[in-house]
């Protein structure tokens, strides 16, 4: 069992790497476009921005598991397949974006105004501004969001591996549930809460660091 265990944990891991990856470089993307194109933003566009967001609050609407077989059709012709590890790496990817975007919007906005008015009485222009002022001061509150996504997506991936994207998921349901191996679902709780509290720690720890404001 110790292979199996090891083997789940691997395809966990690279669900989870590979989906957040992703999701932290589309999210962010977003956030940043939600924020500058927003009313009073760096560059207002109040329709587009309105329309953005419905489209973000749609996707996070939508249960895991329902975006999971919706997105069939898309994963068969992005991964050429929709079972196994990389099929799972689409849907969570997709799950997860609009919620990381909307965290890091968040600690986009509370950013003090006086700031970016200060950068611009400088005279630097738009993506400087948001390079050099609003990511700087917001990075606490997004590497907060960015441990609070992590952590979600290792519960998406467990759900994902007990319809055949494998990992820890799909050991404690095949093993745990349909073979009553009470031990199996029991070691694959332990090791997800662990897996849990590592991710809050090191990103707890990553936030205060980089906060200059302790």
């Amino acid at each position: 069992m110790l292979d199996k265990y090891l083997r789940a944990f691997g395809e966990t891991l690279l669900m989870v790497t590979s989906a957040c990856a992703i999701v932290f470089a589309v999210g962010m993307l977003i956030a940043i476009v939600l924020v500058i194109t927003a009313p009073g933003g760096l560059v207002p566009r109040p329709r587009f921005n309105r329309a953005l967001s419905v489209v973000v609050n749609l996707f996070r609407a939508v249960p895991f598991i329902i975006l999971l077989v919706a997105l069939l059709p898309v994963t068969r012709w992005i991964v050429g397949t929709t079972m196994g590890t990389w099929a799972a790496v689409v849907p969570l990817a997709v799950h997860l974006i609009p919620f990381f975007a909307r965290v890091t919007q968040v600690g986009l906005r509370e950013i003090d105004p006086g700031l970016i008015e200060a950068a611009r009485a400088m005279g630097c222009r738009r993506w400087h501004i948001v390079r050099h002022v609003l990511l700087p001061e917001a990075l606490p509150a997004i590497l907060g969001g960015a441990t609070v996504t992590v952590i979600a997506m290792v519960g998406a991936s467990a759900m994902a591996g007990a319809v055949g994207a494998g990992g820890l998921g799909d050991l404690a349901v095949r093993y745990g549930y349909e073979r009553y191996e009470t031990s199996v679902m029991f070691n694959v709780i332990v090791i997800l809460v662990a897996l849990v509290t590592l991710v809050q720690f090191a990103g707890e720890r990553l936030a205060r660091r980089v906060d200059h404001r302790r």
